[in-house]
């Protein structure tokens, strides 16, 4: 038997990588510690540690530090920490100010060598050394301190190939005479000194290029989890004594109550004790339209009151709140890895040795088959420039960041790569019915006392009961008891029987609640009154529950539930996409085809324990299917946890929200055809980055090695390549949903 080890969750944000050679360097330091593993995202720059409990970070910091790089908590603030993307602006102006004339220049005496004029060469001079020896200083920084930890990345290749023609150039200017020096441009065979600068200079203006708008690129993919991190409030102000006091919200505690006044957010998660307004929760579920509340219902931390004050009953505070939780989660999902992308990574992790074995090669081919120096120089610089693993390295994480900041934006919360790598094969989806096509707020539409039991007294006894469930039949039998009575009794020795009811003692009296079958199993019959009734009941949509007292029938009650406005819609879509839905419910068959015919759907299982929910998902991929599961309830987690794609509605309990691997925020079921299609998208997107990044070094590499490529549109070529991954990735910020109402892509309430 295997003892389990109590285990940290920690993250990282890690400093100086340059690449995915890097990253995979960073993670391959750390998972050498003992009990320690690590996913390190060159795209959000983390690492996401799993340690043993109590480690202390700085170990793990060190670690990093020793590799050649820096590190520290996520959670510690630096505020006075440079601006990358401002450095990268300032370094890459100077490189363009000066690296355009001086191309200029290089090319005009190419084409006119007539233009020659004494001291040419000292003008490109003065123009390129700044370039090459501030501009392109983190390239240089990066390659010394990947050397003296023995290490190699894509700023080695670039460090070395702008200093090779720096130097190269810098040797000709000096040996050679004027008459004698020609640019890179040329390759000839005469005697003479080729001069490179034009080279240095532009290739480090296009390599920061291509890392300046990919560290804009990657900013702006990370707008959404930014703006969920900035929704909370600072200060909250909390009734203490009837009297308010403004607190920060680390002093807000479970059980305060809180003011919300028009126009501020709301807090913390909890539950309206007075007043009433509308509440616009679209930076959190998307959804557009401000949804009203009152006494009694609950409201989400981040929202915003509209046109209206409230008390407030905090139930979640702090890192608990749902804000909280997207935050986390969406965070999770952009640091995790597909499958395809660890192999990226390790054919990176590779590809920096083997490049400068390739450069050296095709430098010694070009010598010994006889051809000039100059030319097998050129050859050489060109192939350690145009095959940096850059957009090897971006493909997928890019692709992610920008997914699942887009998909928090349409209230869909991804959990990580798998989720999106699991929703490729699915072909069937199995919706729960109640809270998932239907509202799952139900209410009570009908009562029918028994045996002398008044409606009162029926009431008094059920909603007892029900009281202690968590179930909708029993919030709604519960809600309309307290309605009317004036209050409940406890109910005591409460057991819920999952799918069929629930049972408990009230004023000393057994209570039986629950569905026909429960009775039947028990050996209780219904009499043939209330039989007839129950099947008319049904028969009208209506779900139908017998009470019992001390092993007497006492009466039947009757909810309704309503179907979802857009649930008809969302079936259709999913047929659109291939898929084949069906509807799956604990409710009687008679409900349940109702609801079914509502919206759309021909294939219907009824009558299902929690149990039984999970055997029919393994029945369904036992057919060959490849399953996703949509619910929302305790009964539903089992089968979240065993189809292949689990989908939780957010409105839901948290045991099947942490069992599903997608988390539909908003109480939509458009978010479910939502979900699947941008998974899709992100998946095609992923793989066309690879596609691309694979084929343009394998295609690249030989072009660049048998001399056909000039080392500056080598370089100009690297950086679009780099370019083409991120922008084709970025492409994913205009998903929209099918709803119109929900996260339009121009709007910029997420990405501010």
């Amino acid at each position: 038997m295997t003892q389990s080890v109590a285990t940290d969750e920690l993250e990282l944000v890690i400093g100086g990588m340059t690449c995915a050679a890097c990253a995979n360097r960073v993670q391959r330091k750390l998972n050498k510690l003992d009990g320690v593993s690590a996913t390190v995202n060159y795209a959000t720059e983390k690492a996401a540690v799993t340690a043993p409990a109590g480690t202390d970070p700085r170990t793990l910091i060190s670690t990093v530090e020793q590799a050649g790089y820096t590190a520290r908590l996520l959670r510690e603030e630096r505020p006075d920490e440079r601006d990358p993307v401002r450095a990268l602006r300032n370094r890459l102006f100077v490189a363009i100010l000066l690296s355009i004339p001086l191309c200029d220049l290089t090319l005009a005496l190419w084409l006119l060598p007539g233009l020659r004029f004494p001291g040419w060469q000292w003008v490109s001079l003065a123009l390129a050394t700044p370039v090459v020896l501030w501009s392109a200083w983190p390239f240089h920084r990066a390659a010394v301190k990947n050397a003296r930890h023995g290490a190699a990345s894509m700023d080695t290749l670039v460090s070395i190939g702008v200093l090779a023609a720096y130097g190269w150039s810098m040797w000709s200017l000096l040996f050679t005479t004027g008459d004698e020096l020609h640019t890179g441009f040329e390759i000839t065979t005469e005697a003479g000194g080729s001069v490179y600068l034009e080279v240095a200079a532009g290739v480090t203006a296009f390599l920061l290029a291509g890392r300046y708008f990919e560290a804009r690129a990657k900013r702006m993919a990370g707008n959404a989890l930014r703006a969920l991190s900035t929704l909370g409030v600072k200060d909250v102000t909390v009734l203490r004594d009837g009297e308010p006091v403004v607190l920060p919200i680390a002093a807000l505690k479970v059980g305060d109550l809180f003011l919300v006044k028009p126009g501020e957010r709301v807090a913390a998660d909890g539950e309206v004790e007075q007043g009433r307004c509308e509440v616009d929760a679209s930076m959190v579920t998307g959804e557009s339209v401000p949804v009203p509340v009152g006494p009694g219902d609950p409201v989400i931390g981040g929202t915003v009151a509209v046109g209206g004050r409230l008390v407030v009953r905090a139930t979640k505070v702090g890192d608990d709140t749902q804000l909280a939780h997207m935050a986390r989660l969406v965070e999770q999902a952009q640091n995790d890895k597909a499958d395809v992308q660890r192999l990226a990574d390790r054919v990176a992790g590779r590809f920096v040795p083997v490049v400068l074995v390739l450069s050296a090669l095709t430098f010694a081919a070009w010598l010994l088959t006889g051809q000039p120096t100059e030319a097998a120089f050129t050859a050489a610089l060109a192939v350690l420039i145009i095959a940096c693993p850059c957009a090897l390295g971006l493909a997928t994480p890019t692709a992610l960041l920008v997914a699942t900041g887009r998909a928090a934006q349409l209230g869909i919360l991804i959990k990580g790569a798998s989720a999106l790598e699991s929703t490729r094969a699915v072909d069937t989806v199995v919706l729960d019915k109640t809270g998932t096509v239907t509202s799952g707020k139900m209410t009570l539409a009908a009562v029918h006392p028994y045996a002398g039991v008044d409606r009162a007294e029926l009431l008094a006894v059920a909603g007892a009961v029900e009281d202690a469930s968590e179930h909708a039949i029993a919030v709604a039998v519960a809600t309309a008891a307290r309605q009317e009575l004036a209050s409940l009794s406890q109910v005591e020795d409460f057991v819920a029987l999952p799918g069929l009811g629930a049972q408990g003692t009230v004023d000393g009296r057994e209570v039986v609640i629950g569905r026909a079958r429960l009775f039947a199993e028990r050996g209780i019959a219904l009499p043939e009154e209330l039989e007839n009734l129950r099947t008319q009941w049904e028969s009208h949509g209506k779900t139908v529950v017998v009470v019992a007292r001390d092993g007497a029938v006492a009466g039947l009650l009757a909810v309704a539930d309503t179907v979802k406005p857009t649930a008809a819609a969302a079936v259709a879509e999913l047929r659109a996409l291939g898929l084949r839905p069906v509807l799956l419910t604990g409710d009687n068959e008679a409900t349940a085809r109702a609801v079914a015919r509502e919206v759309g759907i021909d294939e219907v299982v009824a009558e299902v324990l929690p149990q039984g929910k999970v055997e029919l998902v393994k029945a369904l991929r036992e057919q060959g299917r490849t399953v996703a599961m949509v619910g929302d309830g305790v009964n539903d987690a089992p089968a979240l946890a065993t189809a292949d794609l689990g989908l939780a509605m957010g409105s839901g309990t948290d045991v099947a929200i942490n069992a599903a691997d997608l988390i539909l925020v908003r109480d939509d079921l458009t978010a479910v055809p939502d979900s699947i299609r941008l998974a899709r998208r992100t998946l095609g997107t992923i793989r066309g980055n690879l596609v691309w990044a694979f084929g343009y070094n394998v295609a690249a590499l030989p072009l660049a090695a048998l001399g056909l490529l000039n080392p500056l549109i080598a370089g100009a070529a690297m950086a679009l390549s780099s370019a083409f991954v991120v922008s084709n990735s970025m492409r994913l910020r205009r998903f929209a949903s099918s709803n119109p109402d929900v996260g339009r892509p121009e709007d910029d309430r997420i990405t501010g």
